[in-house]
């Protein structure tokens, strides 16, 4: 596509980020008033609506980029640097939660939504390695993978939200205590409007990761995986800082290795929609070298839930924080360095 004028696209740009961060943050508020008023709060229904919420921004970004921008790279490149950056996120909390080494106190029980998460990536970065050899399977434009991982998605969470019912539903409680005067009504006309809001802004946002990548002559697997990842995952964000700063620690934590499951399912959703054929055998292999660096992430977060390191480097995050944002940070120079 012609080259378009760079400060038009960074405008945009920011523009969705805006829209996006704003829109996420409301459609996680009333999702959970919602939740909570008609009585799913507490149930392993109302707490898989909240999770996904936060990852919607993917989601819509994802269906935008394949079935109206056809970017199937962007569409990949959004779902696996969520999921890189939502693990550099840990290093953020890490360095808010002042009172003592984040790994020190965060419930030993992450470790099963994070085995879920290296073994759902793992099995990404398989079919992606194989993607257009003799290995890729398909039913129409649709690749085998695509069941395994809805199916493995499914029994994932229904383990883990099983397994952290208790906490959960006092963390959505604690979310919705802030909104006690809004009626149900109310939060559904505004949980409405901020998923049109998501929704125009993550339609759009495919287009402008294509005219950014025109512009600059980037990749659009770079461009997918660092910056378009990065407004849709705003959301998660902001909710996670929030959840820190409510106390509720291992909510913020639960939330991101969360998230990473539905980013996950996410190419599997984009693959429906994507007609021309299994999505992972019309993109870059690169994305692999994205799966891989979340797997080594999330070794590194498990590494350090189990350690359990006292010490901070100079007093401000731990040995494993740092090293999940060394990983963020070569993940995405390496990605400019391959090209188109």
């Amino acid at each position: 596509m012609p080259a378009a004028d760079p400060s038009l696209v960074w405008l945009a740009f920011g523009a969705c980020a805006v829209l996006i961060g704003f829109g996420g943050v409301w459609l996680s508020r009333y999702g959970n008033v919602i939740a909570e008023r008609t009585g799913l709060g507490g149930t392993w229904v109302g707490l898989v609506l909240l999770a996904t919420v936060t990852s919607l921004p993917e989601l819509i970004t994802g269906i935008s980029a394949v079935a109206v921008a056809n970017a199937p790279d962007i569409a990949v490149g959004n779902a696996l640097g969520a999921c890189v950056f939502n693990l550099a996120i840990v290093s953020v909390l890490d360095w808010l939660h002042r009172e003592e080494s984040l790994f020190d106190r965060a419930d030993i029980g992450h470790l099963l939504s994070a085995s879920f998460g290296i073994m759902l990536t793992a099995f990404v970065a398989f079919n992606l390695l194989l993607a257009g050899g003799p290995g890729t399977w398909s039913v129409g434009h649709v690749g085998l993978y695509t069941p395994v991982i809805i199916g493995f998605y499914v029994l994932a969470m229904w383990i883990v939200f099983n397994y952290e019912k208790r906490d959960r539903a006092k963390f959505a409680g604690k979310l919705a205590g802030d909104d006690t005067q809004v009626t149900l009504a109310q939060a559904a006309k505004r949980y409405a409007g901020a998923a049109a809001v998501v929704l125009a802004a993550g339609s759009a946002l495919p287009f402008v990761g294509q005219a950014l990548a025109a512009a600059y002559g980037w990749n659009t697997s770079f461009v997918g995986t660092v910056f378009i990842s990065l407004i849709t995952s705003l959301p998660e964000l902001v909710v996670t800082v929030s959840a820190l700063r409510l106390g509720a620690l291992d909510m913020a934590i639960a939330n991101l290795l969360g998230s990473n499951l539905f980013d996950l399912l996410v190419i599997a959703i984009d693959d429906l929609f994507y007609l021309p054929g299994p999505i992972l055998s019309h993109v870059s292999p690169v994305h692999a070298a994205s799966a891989l660096t979340a797997i080594v992430m999330t070794g590194a977060f498990i590494a350090g839930l189990v350690y359990r390191p006292r010490s901070r480097v100079f007093g401000t995050v731990g040995w494993a924080s740092i090293f999940l944002l060394v990983a963020y940070v070569l993940n995405a120079f390496l990605l400019f360095l391959r090209g188109a």
